[in-house]
């Protein structure tokens, strides 16, 4: 197998590297693009009865703003990497690298101060769970986390007395009770009971182990995460690796197209340097985007001029030299007396020695 400092210079690399950056830009958009579009959905619906601002709270906002930034990002590199354009595969490298940098940055950030990263989320929760009845995407996410995970509530099953339903100076069915997705199942498959939490926001724990689970979903999470470490690691891996692939991607064709533009392969790089236009040029060979290299280039070669002879080109000089004066005729007739040779002796002794 050739040394890579000989494979990148081979058009097969060029073309395998280009389409495979090409390829991956256009996977991303499309994904951006249908991010997009359910986010667009949600919005719209969510619109119908707004109650919450924030962003966290607001699933179908997070989604618009993951579809816009992949679907533009994504478009970005997929047009730099077809058009061979530096400047947009430059703008897509450093876009991706700050994105890989910013998620790092709040995973260590979010593991060291994990105490007030907890206390972010259970206020964001509790914030939800006023709200719990108002906001359908807010209350499947938190429905299917509580069944999941075995939980209730963010900190602990308490904090469903925020909800105007739930707490226990109301009069309704709800009144200090917790929804049913915090209650224990007995058997899969089961008639649900969707008043198993009535009246259990005012007894003490030990008393609730059988009917309602007390522990709250950010410890739930936390220690599912502790107790799957493989799999936290591999979600982690599938939110970074693309990221860092489509890095490595777009720096190896960045680093191709910045040697390419120093040599006469592509048109793009060389028609502002030379008095050329592209009427002036045979394109055969570089497909419909205008941007495949071609053995030899595509700019003409000049015709090469016929070797001269030495005596030639020496007499071509003598005739653009300026005219001597006598001081200068006095010290070239003694270099000559000195010498022995003339412009002509000079000129075959040259074409001797070559």
């Amino acid at each position: 197998m050739p040394p890579y400092a000989e494979l990148r210079k081979t058009n097969h690399f060029y073309y395998f590297i280009k389409f495979t950056l090409n390829v991956y830009s256009m996977i991303f958009s499309l994904v951006g693009l249908c991010v997009l579009c359910v986010g667009l959905y949600a919005e719209v619906e969510r619109q119908k009865n707004r109650t919450l601002e924030g962003l966290f709270l607001a699933p179908a906002v997070v989604l618009i703003l993951l579809g816009l930034v992949m679907f533009t990002v994504s478009l970005v590199g997929m047009v730099g990497s077809l058009r061979d354009n530096k400047t947009l595969l430059h703008m897509f490298l450093c876009v991706l690298c700050v994105l890989l940098l910013l998620q790092a940055i709040a995973l260590a950030t979010a593991l060291v101060f994990e105490n007030k990263t907890s206390s972010l989320f259970q206020s964001s929760i509790r914030e939800g769970i006023k709200h719990y009845y108002d906001d359908l995407d807010f209350k499947n996410i938190l429905d299917y986390v509580q069944q999941k995970f075995s939980c209730c509530g963010g900190d602990e099953y308490r904090d469903w007395g925020v909800n105007q339903y739930h707490f226990c100076n109301g009069t309704g069915p709800l009144a200090c009770g917790v929804p049913y997705t915090c209650c224990v199942r007995g058997k899969v498959g089961e008639v649900i009971n969707t008043l198993c939490g009535y009246q259990t926001l005012d007894k003490q724990r030990e008393t609730l182990q059988e009917l309602i689970h007390v522990r709250g979903c950010i410890h739930a999470v936390n220690l599912w995460m502790g107790d799957n470490i493989g799999i936290t690691v591999a979600l982690c891996c599938a939110v970074g690796l693309p990221q860092l692939l489509g890095i490595i991607l777009s720096c190896v064709f960045w680093n191709l197209l910045v040697d390419m533009s120093e040599s006469s392969d592509m048109v793009d790089f060389k028609l502002k340097k030379v008095d050329f236009a592209y009427s002036e040029l045979d394109l055969a060979g570089a497909g419909w985007c205008m941007c495949l290299p071609r053995d030899g280039g595509y700019l003409p070669v000049p015709a090469s001029e016929p070797e001269l002879d030495p005596i030639d080109i020496h007499l071509e000089k003598l005739k653009k030299q300026q005219p001597r004066t006598h001081s200068q005729l006095r010290e070239l007739q003694q270099s000559r007396s000195a010498t022995g040779l003339d412009e002509v002796d000079i000129g075959r002794k040259l074409k001797r020695d070559h």
